[in-house]
């Protein structure tokens, strides 16, 4: 099974009556989803607001965020997969080892609790962030959680959705999704795109030492990656467009200074729930667009002469 369930932010709001966050931190990493979405606002079907919904937060450790929730379920560090697989189980009234769901860190009577809670929603969302999606089982967690929220649909309305970090990282994947059909994890070599994330994504490439050249927009990955990815990048050739100096910039063989899309220069961003938003330039910048430069860089890549591959024969540059 493929996909997720979602809605909009504006659902979330007006529906919303069950909220889990998932290895997140909202409180200090998006401090006004709480009050302009998920917790305070008072919505057509939670007049009351913060009266009428339930959050949860799964975490490893307490934050911030702890505060805001009505319960919090600490999971041991890479039990996220195992705990999701258990509700999953739960949720069908099939039989599960308590001493499974003692490795997890927390109890059989907590999760049975939450899966209660979870029917008796009459919408429920799930978010959830990088503490889920970039620890052990990566992908798979996200896949898992996912799936949950799928398959509580046979029960009630349940939505999943990610929060996303800094950034157009929304864009990004929509677009990808448009011209490809898969969101990340993307690979062109053999002429088609091709899906695997483990394999084809980002981290998994550097680490590794896959590859041998880089280009980078719009991201930082200098200050978010593992080490021995931002390693990777210092020894390869790494291409920086940014409009300032980064984590990343001071890294790279060459930075180039773009405009700032939205205030210097037009684009489109997407909100989290993929929702495009039209941003209008407000100032005027001396440097290009990202566009202008991508344009630029594939002009001139068109017009170097033909290539020999390694058996000798001409090809012409075809993009």
């Amino acid at each position: 099974m493929g996909g997720k369930v979602t809605c909009t932010l504006g659902e979330v709001k007006n529906r919303a009556d069950f909220i889990v966050f998932w290895g997140g931190n909202p409180a200090e990493c998006h401090p006004r989803h709480f009050t302009k979405y998920s917790l305070m606002p008072k919505g057509k079907h939670v007049p009351n607001g913060r009266k009428d919904r339930t959050v949860v937060l799964v975490d490893i450790r307490e934050t911030k965020s702890v505060k805001a929730a009505d319960i919090f379920l600490q999971v041991r560090p890479g039990k996220d997969f195992e705990v999701l697989t258990i509700l999953r189980a739960l949720i069908k009234d099939q039989a599960v080892d308590p001493r499974q769901v003692a490795e997890t860190g927390l109890t059989l009577e907590q999760l049975t609790d939450l899966v209660a809670r979870m029917k008796r929603a009459k919408f429920g969302v799930m978010f959830f962030g990088m503490g889920l999606s970039m620890t052990r089982g990566k992908h798979m967690n996200s896949a898992a959680l996912l799936t949950l929220a799928a398959e509580m649909n046979a029960f009630t309305k349940f939505v999943a959705m990610p929060m996303r970090g800094h950034g157009n990282v929304t864009g990004a994947d929509v677009v990808m999704r448009w011209q490809t059909g898969y969101p990340f994890g993307i690979n062109f070599s053999r002429g088609y795109p091709r899906y695997n994330p483990g394999e084809f994504s980002t981290v998994d490439l550097l680490v590794r030492g896959d590859a041998d050249a880089a280009l980078i927009l719009g991201a930082d990955p200098g200050a978010t990656m593992p080490q021995p990815a931002i390693d990777h990048l210092a020894r390869i050739p790494t291409i920086v467009l940014d409009p300032k100096v980064t984590h990343t910039s001071r890294l790279a063989r060459v930075h180039i200074t773009t405009a700032v899309t939205g205030i210097s220069a037009p684009g489109t961003g997407y909100r989290m729930d993929e929702v495009p938003i039209p941003l209008r330039p407000a100032l005027k910048s001396p440097y290009p667009t990202d566009e202008e430069v991508i344009r630029r860089i594939h002009e001139a890549v068109c017009a170097k002469p033909d290539w020999i591959h390694a058996n000798g024969q001409y090809t012409t540059n075809q993009v």
